[in-house]
């Protein structure tokens, strides 16, 4: 068998469980689901799945369309930016060996929204010259409509108009990432100074990283929510030692962490180093190996 590739598509709803219960169901039919992770302060679900190009790209297409269906953007309510219903859909090659497959993969996605679905697909990342999701989102789905509207961006594929009731789908291929925050007890000021100063472009930044200071009124916290695109340059127990330290400098208290999906095996050894310890269930190539059988177990290790 092909070795799998993984997907993680980031859908804008994590409070209501019956719509997250029914995306999950309509990509569990067509992929392995490795797991869910759905936030009400975020208002933000992630899923990850694995299995073949032909099982992602169905898959996904259903989720984005069951998506379409379920959410308003135009009444969402959330801490982390977005500008469609199907926000965000990597796929992600597991093995540096598959990122031409995830490529493809990503392409023939993005081509099926825009043209089969008619919603505005952009490509990210390496399929689109380095062009980030800040970018993107910069001011959410109104503004973004305004930059097609006034012909600043275009869409790689589907319309050049927005319906700001469903917005646009985002599509990328990437190795894997870690998506882990940080619970914190203080100031939204703090954890914004903090989230400036780990993430790439800060003063001791870390190599890949991504932060955002964010206040989560649910849970009477605020939070250092980041992604670490590269692990092996920016090791997640340096980065969670390193906010620890700032936090103790501005009085702010350490509330707890979270992994957001699923965290590769490497990373999880190294995370050791700063006491944090993570589940069978959560290591990205047990989930896979659990998943979709004893095939996989020599390339896995």
């Amino acid at each position: 068998m092909a070795f799998p590739l993984e997907a993680v598509p980031n859908f804008s709803e994590g409070s209501d469980q019956a719509v997250v219960q029914a995306l999950g169901e309509v990509l569990e039919e067509r992929a392995a689901l490795l797991d869910i992770h759905a936030d009400a302060d975020h208002n933000r679900s992630v899923f990850t799945l694995a299995g073949g190009e032909r099982e992602l790209i169905e898959a996904l297409v259903a989720g984005v369309r069951k998506a379409r269906e379920l959410i308003d953007l135009r009444r969402h309510e959330g801490v982390h930016p977005c500008v469609g219903v199907a926000d965000v859909l990597p796929i992600v090659a597991v093995r540096p060996e598959d990122m031409e497959r995830a490529r493809a993969c990503a392409l023939e996605l993005a081509r099926q929204i825009g043209v089969d679905l008619g919603l505005p697909a952009f490509l990210y990342g390496e399929l689109a010259w380095g062009r980030r999701l800040p970018e993107l989102r910069r001011g959410g789905p109104a503004e973004l409509a305004g930059r097609i509207a006034s012909g600043e961006l275009v869409p790689d594929y589907g319309p050049e108009t927005v319906d700001l009731r469903t917005g646009v789908v985002l599509v990328g291929a990437r190795s894997p990432l870690i998506a882990f925050n940080v619970n914190l007890r203080g100031s939204l000021e703090a954890a914004r100074e903090i989230a400036g100063l780990v993430r790439e472009d800060g003063a001791a930044g870390f190599a890949g990283v991504r932060a955002l200071g964010l206040e989560l009124s649910g849970a009477g916290a605020v939070q250092v929510s980041m992604n670490i695109e590269d692990w092996e340059k920016s090791g997640l127990a340096e980065i969670v030692t390193r906010i620890g330290r700032e936090a103790a400098r501005r009085g702010v208290e350490v509330a707890g962490s979270e992994l957001v999906g699923l965290i590769p095996l490497g990373a999880a050894a190294e995370a050791e180093r700063a006491g944090l310890s993570f589940a069978p269930a959560q290591i990205l190539e047990l989930r896979l190996g659990s998943e979709l059988g004893e095939d996989l177990e020599n390339t896995l290790g």
